[in-house]
């Protein structure tokens, strides 16, 4: 996709690719497209000490194969965990964060696994929007909804966006539910309902 909009890329994407460098081109970036290959991927880079870099979508360390990669490096210290999304309070990508620079350790599939890698974070890459964005959001659509669920973040701060939230709807003589958390009531055909 990103190759198709090259009218629109930046005056350095444009000098990159007059010098023969194609911004987008990755000779040694390997794929892994199915469980197997990842199962296989994770065996090589953990027994194989080659030098790599593992781009995973991290969903917090909640699930996923970014799970499987840090069960087998994390308690390596030639390994360092780049965040660069945010990592709600109560997710093992938050554990991470916190216990990884004091060598502690971290609950992940349920074994206990020793944190040696360096754990660094990057901010302002999360696609996490903060309260004052979220709010922006509800307020500027055509028609505001009826119900909105959160279900991302920190207890304390779904707690104050829902006070705001509710605020601004009373303001607007708008009728409308904030709810916390994933145990939501599925909406009726002529509920609108957004989920933050």
């Amino acid at each position: 996709m990103y190759r198709e909009l090259k009218p629109w890329w930046d005056a350095e994407a444009h000098n990159r690719l007059r010098s023969g460098r194609h911004p987008l081109s990755f000779d040694n970036l390997y794929t892994v497209d199915d469980h197997e290959t990842h199962e296989r991927t994770v065996d090589y880079l953990a027994d194989s000490h080659r030098p790599a870099v593992v781009i995973a979508a991290s969903g917090m360390v909640s699930g996923g194969r970014v799970v499987n990669y840090l069960k087998r490096m994390l308690s390596d210290e030639r390994h360092c965990v780049l965040f660069t999304g945010y990592q709600a309070h109560g997710t093992p990508g938050r554990d991470i964060q916190r216990y990884g620079p004091r060598g502690g350790w971290v609950e992940l599939d349920g074994q206990r696994i020793e944190i040696r890698a360096r754990v660094e974070t990057v901010n302002g890459y999360s696609a996490h929007a903060d309260q004052h964005d979220l709010l922006n959001f509800v307020r500027r659509m055509r028609q505001p909804p009826r119900e909105v669920r959160l279900v991302h973040g920190d207890p304390h701060a779904q707690a104050a966006l829902k006070v705001m939230l509710l605020e601004w709807a009373e303001e607007a003589g708008h009728a409308m539910t904030v709810t916390l958390g994933a145990k939501q009531q599925t909406p009726t055909r002529d509920s609108t309902a957004v989920v933050m």
